[in-house]
Order: structure tokens, then C-alpha cells, then sequence
């Protein structure tokens, strides 16, 4: 089983909860327990913040070597379990990738309808759900900017949901995940000495520069990058 924990700068709780899921599979031998996190916000190329750090390093796990990412839709796509840190994000994953309601919940809410209901896979999860309802204080809020002892209850309540669930669900069920590869090199030859390279094409443009501004202006509309 693939997981992907989802929060909002990707410095704090979802990588606390991503650090969490490591040790608990290494500790006990799950070679099919994949997790990874990213922030729909994220301050990407960040380490996890100093104070979660050490809040990781007390619960038994590691935080080296972490890099916050920004939630992706191909993140998402290949996770067979999305668990966010509050129903905001939760909902903000769910419309990044129409058609994965049934795999996205808040950590908080798939704990206890796995706990209530004795669901055991994904699948069950989302179809106990539905009858299931609305889960009381289904958010884990962030500790960031708070005095230390925020960080430290912060954690403390990630690892209070989310080691019952994976004691829960079947852990063997799922794909078989591996890291994103590293992008490929350019595969086009670097060109024969003394090639110059064709004359750019002759444009004409249109006698009113309008039609041309008003091209331009909807082609940036529709280039400009999503942000939450």
C-alpha cells in the first residue's frame, strides 16, 4: 500500500506523518508500506521545520534528508490511500484529481471509521463512509509559528491516529510503489561542426495589433500556474 499524506507547507505535519509510516514499516518488516507527503501550499525544496524534526527524531523515526514538494495530480494518481491533515486540503486533493474522492480522506476521519466500522482496505473505508456521516473534529491543525509544545502535541496526535490505522488496514493490499525516476537527459545529437541552423520564419503581423494582444493575453490567462 502506497501512501501520500497531504498538509499545507509541506514542512510539518505530512512529513511527520510520511516519517512515522517509514519506521513503523521498517520496524515491521512491510516492504509493501510506501508512504511520501507534499503541501498544497508547499515551500518547496524545503527541509522539514527544525522543531518537527525533532518532534520525528522523538517518535522514534527519521527526518533526515526531506525536501518539501508541492502537491501534484500524478502524486496522487499513483497513491492507493490519500490522508490529509484537515477536510480543506482534503477537499483541495479531491478536486486536484476528479475521481479519487473515494481514496481521500482526513487522517482523523479514516482512523475512526476503520476503528467504528472494522473496515480493512480502501475500499471499505469509502463505502463505510457513506453511511458512517460527518466525524467530529476531523482536523489536525498547524503548529507552525506556535511555541514548541504545539510541535510536540502535534505530533504526538498524528502518531495517536495514524499507528492504530495502519494496525488496522491490510497493509498488503494495494500497488506496489517506487520512487519517481530522475528525468532523462536531452536524446537529440549535438549538431555537426559548421551547421548553422535555419532562418527563423518571416511573421506578418496583423495591421491592428489588437487581435495579437488579445491572443497573447488569453494564452497567459490559460499558462498561469495554479496556486492554492
Amino acid at each position: 500500500m502506497h501512501v501520500l499524506f497531504v498538509c499545507s507547507g509541506n514542512v510539518c505535519r505530512s512529513p511527520i506523518a510520511e516519517r512515522l509510516t517509514h519506521a513503523y514499516a521498517l520496524a515491521r518488516d512491510l516492504p509493501h508500506l510506501t508512504a511520501e507527503s507534499a503541501g498544497v501550499r508547499a515551500l518547496v525544496g524545503f527541509p522539514i521545520e527544525p522543531v518537527a524534526a525533532r518532534v520525528v527524531e522523538g517518535l522514534g523515526a527519521s527526518a533526515d534528508g526531506f525536501r518539501a514538494r508541492r502537491l501534484r495530480p500524478e502524486m496522487i494518481k499513483r497513491a492507493d490511500l490519500v490522508l490529509a491533515m484537515t477536510e480543506q486540503i482534503r477537499d483541495r486533493s479531491m478536486e486536484l484529481l476528479l475521481g479519487t474522492s473515494h481514496c481521500t480522506f482526513t487522517l482523523r476521519e479514516a482512523r475512526r471509521i476503520a476503528a467504528e466500522t472494522g473496515a480493512r482496505t480502501v475500499a471499505e473505508l469509502a463505502v463505510a463512509r457513506r453511511d458512517y456521516g460527518t466525524v467530529d473534529e476531523p482536523n489536525i491543525s498547524d503548529p507552525v509559528g506556535l511555541a514548541e509544545s504545539a510541535f510536540t502535541e502535534v505530533g504526538d496526535r498524528i502518531a495517536a491516529e495514524l499507528i492504530p490505522l495502519l494496525d488496522a488496514l491490510d497493509l498488503d493490499s494495494g500497488t506496489t510503489w517506487s520512487p519517481e525516476p530522475e528525468p532523462e537527459s536531452d536524446p537529440r545529437p549535438e549538431p555537426e561542426p559548421g551547421y548553422e541552423p535555419p532562418p527563423p520564419p518571416v511573421v506578418h503581423l496583423p495591421l491592428s495589433p489588437r487581435p495579437l494582444i488579445a491572443a497573447r493575453a488569453a494564452s497567459s490567462i490559460l499558462d498561469y500556474p495554479v496556486s492554492w
